[in-house]
């Protein structure tokens, strides 16, 4: 945008711009207000562990959309199909005849002492063969790169839900902004995912098979999304408790009797799912389900074990994996990463651990890492004795200089560090992107961190028709 020290508007920006200029200078802010009163009414909140203050807040909502150019899109497109279709390949390799560990491709230990691996699936093979049937993958912009791939979330992705929800209040605020771009709707997503699960349920399902987004419900951080998304799909959202298992089929209690349940949409992880195979202190899974599941009764999206793909060390050896499984060069490249397990690599990291970003290699949600030029002394130091007990828990990145999007801050436009999570949809007969995602941004002046659970908001994504 123009005015923000970044030079030239964006050509994608041009129409917002001149319809900025010719808006009334209160606008934004006004409809940012009508924004924030709809979401508390609607109640799309979020909950924050260990908040002695608050159990539930607002994510921020910023009304100034990002655009994504057409051409810009198809490129980041391709980027993610080709890279979902490889996790997908990983996932089918690690868990089938190991070829990519033979081959050298990633270490066997990475891989086979990982804590999301899991040898209960080794040999098996999920309904339909897909493992990730929702991915969501972050990816910032830096300099003149592009667009770089920041994590996979091969497990249980969340965010979704803010997408449509934002893309909702934006056409009901800004009605005649739209008329003016041609814009992807994102509104089909929920089909597509209907479809998805649909495809990938058992050959016994028949042509209608019953599905469940099963939660762990109301006091998940993601449970607006849980109940949102089940609304929309047209199915039962349900817990643990809801469901039971008998000769090695699923059925869900209802009032007028079981009835067989064939595909779960599952928001809780592998570790609960079932207190029978995992852990047996779980009080939100289902004793049995794993059972029905090995005996191909019942298809868990995502699949179990899929938490390898979304490992931070794994994400570094992706370049090669893409290579691997697909024979091409990677579309969309990794953020320069150090392995902290390596000892050259640990070396320089802690040589200048005042300049990186350092983050658990199981971490997610902005916890657990270091940002090196924001940290005290102490909190470098602190750290500094945790790498040097056990490197092979972390890696380590350059603090990037993501680009900016214009963001309203105390009624004028500023630029924020933003990132990007569009959703992939893996089903047997192929891959689907939406076209955008859930823009998250980084409030705070000079801040990195996107994360809602760490003071982040979201945007509308815009991706432009030709």
């Amino acid at each position: 945008m123009s005015g923000m020290g970044a030079g030239e508007v964006r050509e994608s920006y041009r129409t917002l711009d001149r319809w900025l200029k010719a808006a009334p200078a209160d606008l934004l802010s006004s409809r940012s207000r009508q924004a924030e009163l709809f979401f508390r009414r609607m109640g799309v909140t979020f909950a924050v562990y260990g908040d002695a203050e608050s159990n539930e807040r607002l994510i921020p909502f910023d009304v100034v959309p990002r655009i994504i150019a057409a051409n810009e899109w198809r490129l980041l497109e391709r980027g993610l199909k080709q890279r979902v279709g490889a996790l997908n390949a990983f996932l089918k390799d690690i868990y089938g005849p190991q070829e990519c560990i033979r081959a050298g491709v990633i270490p066997a230990d990475i891989v086979l002492t990982n804590p999301q691996y899991r040898p209960e699936m080794q040999g098996r093979r999920p309904p339909g063969d897909v493992w990730c049937h929702i991915a969501g993958i972050d990816l910032v912009r830096t300099g003149e790169d592009g667009f770089q791939v920041l994590e996979d979330n091969a497990r249980t992705p969340s965010g979704v839900s803010y997408m449509l929800e934002n893309r909702e209040m934006m056409m009901r605020l800004f009605p005649d902004l739209f008329a003016e771009h041609r814009i992807h709707p994102v509104d089909t997503y929920t089909d597509t995912l209907l479809r998805t699960l649909q495809s990938g349920a058992p050959g016994s399902a028949g042509d209608d098979p019953r599905i469940v987004v099963l939660t762990p419900g109301p006091f998940n951080s993601a449970y607006y999304e849980h109940s949102f998304l089940a609304d929309k799909l047209g199915v039962e959202l349900v817990e643990g408790t809801d469901l039971f298992v008998n000769d090695d089929t699923v059925f869900m209690r209802t009032t007028e009797g079981p009835q067989k349940v064939d595909v779960i949409y599952r928001r809780i992880d592998d570790d609960f799912i079932d207190p029978l195979t995992f852990r047996p202190d779980s009080a939100v899974g289902v004793p049995g389900l794993m059972a029905a599941y090995l005996a191909g009764n019942v298809t868990l999206a995502n699949a179990v074990g899929t938490g390898v793909a979304d490992d931070k060390c794994v994400y570094t050896y992706m370049p090669e994996i893409v290579r691997f499984f697909t024979g091409e060069e990677p579309i969309l490249k990794n953020i320069p990463t150090w392995r902290c397990r390596e000892p050259e690599a640990l070396k320089e990291v802690l040589g200048q651990l005042d300049q990186l970003v350092v983050k658990e290699v199981g971490g997610s949600g902005g916890y657990g890492m270091l940002v090196g030029p924001a940290a005290t002394k102490a909190e470098i130091e602190t750290f500094r004795a945790k790498l040097i007990a056990h490197p092979e828990e972390f890696i380590a990145q350059p603090t990037l200089s993501l680009s900016t999007a214009p963001t309203l801050d105390g009624g004028t436009l500023q630029p924020r560090h933003v990132d990007l999570r569009p959703f992939v949809l893996t089903s047997p007969a192929g891959v689907r992107v939406t076209p955008g995602g859930l823009t998250r941004v980084a409030l705070k002046a000079g801040s990195l961190v996107v994360n809602s659970s760490q003071g982040g908001g979201t945007k509308d994504t815009w991706v432009l028709d030709d």
